[in-house]
């Protein structure tokens, strides 16, 4: 079953031929599905059925029955499951022992028709759509309705009343729900109106500006409506549409199809690499290999260490650092750190380098930044916390270098930075230790090109403390793709150096106040315990 390149970008993110594996079937109507990320399964609905289901190595089996005939499903920061029931019109949070806490059951004084899809901000807040469904035959309970409209809602970190964060009556039908990568951005879809609308995100939750992404999500010719949705790393939307799955770029242009054989009416992203998209369509769950994965959603940065239903309760959430720049309150879980060390090589900041007359060796003596970035990487060593150096390299003459910018066009004319010669060397103090990581790069961001990500997702790291030259290049631009990719990007201000302390301060006070945890190596040795 080949799937519709629409735009040649489709082609990065999935294989035309990539086949379609049907993992179970001889279900009523699937639904909801979320991966475990410790222990290494997915969960999914079967509403009219009034069943949870597992799918593991083993095949699929049920966990639960009956299930409040629940739709949606995720995960929070603990891996408690959040469930959206439609036979009690009940948002509820599942401990692994079993406790049931409910979350939400009324608006206003009335009762919520029946929450339907959820997921969860970085702050804890949880955010549900409230469709009728669940009072019609089959998929629910038929019952009258005590709301007169259809809403979203938001949830605050502590709880409380559910906050209605759309208008009343924007929506007839809203449905799935997604994140953009950096949270900024909040996606609904409305299965009635076929469309997709967007929404600005605040920093206390609220919603505004909503306008429509995406619309006339409907073929006469083909079964299928939005659903389910979600946004890949990249900030791509998937969404179940006619004939399986349609695929938006950010700016909203359709990029491709994916063919599901059945009517498909939820989506998520799975397996040991976050590669696998789960599909439940109607009778069945269906699996089939990506190029790209999800948005790191919160509960995907919990501890990936497999977690018994006994022990999952009573362990602690994951640290995370504070967002603040100065704070003494640094908090670094060690499991879930890696260290870079970028573009630390001779000729870029060392007396004698192609770049010392920039003043990047002065600058680099000035912050103290080669020790402090030994420093680093001795207690990550101690630690167990990959330490991956970054270097830009190139073969004699450049070839493969695009000169698009005066940067690049200076390093060709220099003869900078060419593999296995003094200036393309790591600094004395910074050379890779057995154990470590060496990731080549010809650009500025150590993500654009490089074996980053694929070093970062095999060790199940998504805190990167960052340190190296130049700041407000290398650094910057690292910090910046980080931070869109989901990752939480630490940067001790000490152990990174540039041309001159103007240059410096101006990307740490400003620009990367707004990408990273700005701090310094004192604050994150003492963070590291």
């Amino acid at each position: 079953m080949a799937h519709d390149a629409v735009r040649p970008a489709f082609r990065e993110l999935i294989d035309e031929h990539a086949p379609v594996r049907q993992l179970g079937s001889g279900f009523t109507f699937t639904e909801g599905p979320i991966w475990h990320p410790a222990d290494q399964y997915l969960l999914f609905s079967d509403m009219p059925g009034d069943v949870r289901r597992r799918w593991d190595g083993a095949g699929v089996r049920e966990v639960m029955k009956p299930a409040n005939m629940g739709n949606g499903l995720t995960y929070d920061r603990d891996l408690n499951l959040i469930v959206c029931e439609h036979a009690t019109s009940a948002l509820v949070r599942l401990k692994p022992d079993g406790t049931r806490q409910v979350l939400a059951t009324h608006f206003e004084g009335r009762e919520l028709n029946s929450p339907n899809d959820v997921c969860v901000r970085s702050d804890g807040s949880i955010y549900f759509s409230d469709p009728w469904y669940g009072r019609m035959p089959v998929f629910g309970v038929e019952r009258p309705r005590e709301l007169g409209f259809q809403g979203v809602y938001r949830l605050a970190p502590g709880g409380g009343e559910p906050q209605l964060v759309v208008d009343r009556y924007q929506f007839t039908m809203p449905n799935g729900l997604c994140f953009s990568p950096d949270e900024k951005l909040f996606y609904i879809n409305d299965t009635e109106q076929a469309n997709i609308r967007v929404f600005n995100v605040a920093a206390d939750g609220s919603l505004s500006g909503g306008r429509v992404f995406a619309s006339g999500i409907k073929d006469t010719l083909k079964a299928g409506v939005p659903d389910g949705m979600k946004c890949d790393q990249r900030g791509n939307v998937w969404v179940t549409a006619p004939g399986g799955l349609w695929v938006y770029a950010p700016d909203g242009q359709l990029l491709g199809k994916v063919a599901i054989p059945e009517l498909a009416a939820n989506l998520h992203w799975g397996g040991a690499d976050w590669r696998t998209l789960f599909v439940c369509a109607s009778t069945s769950l269906y699996a089939v290999d990506t190029k790209v994965g999800p948005r790191n959603e919160p509960f995907m940065r919990a501890d990936a260490g497999p977690r018994s239903a006994a022990t999952a309760s009573a362990a602690p959430p994951p640290s995370r650092p504070k967002p603040s720049a100065t704070s003494d309150g640094l908090e670094l879980d060690p499991a879930r750190c890696a260290l870079i060390i970028q573009d630390m090589q001779n000729d870029v900041v060392m007396d004698g380098g192609a770049f010392a007359e920039s003043g990047s060796p002065q600058h680099c003596r000035e912050q103290n930044a080669i020790p402090n970035a030994a420093a680093l990487a001795a207690r990550c060593r101690e630690l167990g916390i990959p330490v991956i150096h970054v270097w830009f390299l190139l073969q004699p003459g450049a070839p493969g270098l695009t000169l698009n910018s005066p940067l690049f066009e200076n390093t060709k004319a220099s003869g900078a930075l060419v593999e296995g010669t003094w200036g393309g060397s790591p600094v004395a103090g910074l050379e890779a230790q057995p154990g470590d990581h060496v990731v080549k790069k010809m650009r500025m961001s150590a993500w654009e090109g490089s074996s980053l990500e694929t070093v970062l997702k095999a060790e199940g790291r998504d805190i990167i403390i960052e340190t190296g030259a130049w700041t407000n290049m290398s650094i910057e631009h690292t910090a910046r793709t980080g931070a869109d990719k989901g990752y939480l990007m630490v940067i001790p201000e000490d152990a990174c150096s540039t041309m001159n302390a103007d240059w410096h301060r101006a990307s740490i006070d400003y620009a990367m106040q707004n990408v990273a945890a700005v701090t310094t190596t004192a604050q994150v040795l003492a963070a590291l315990r």
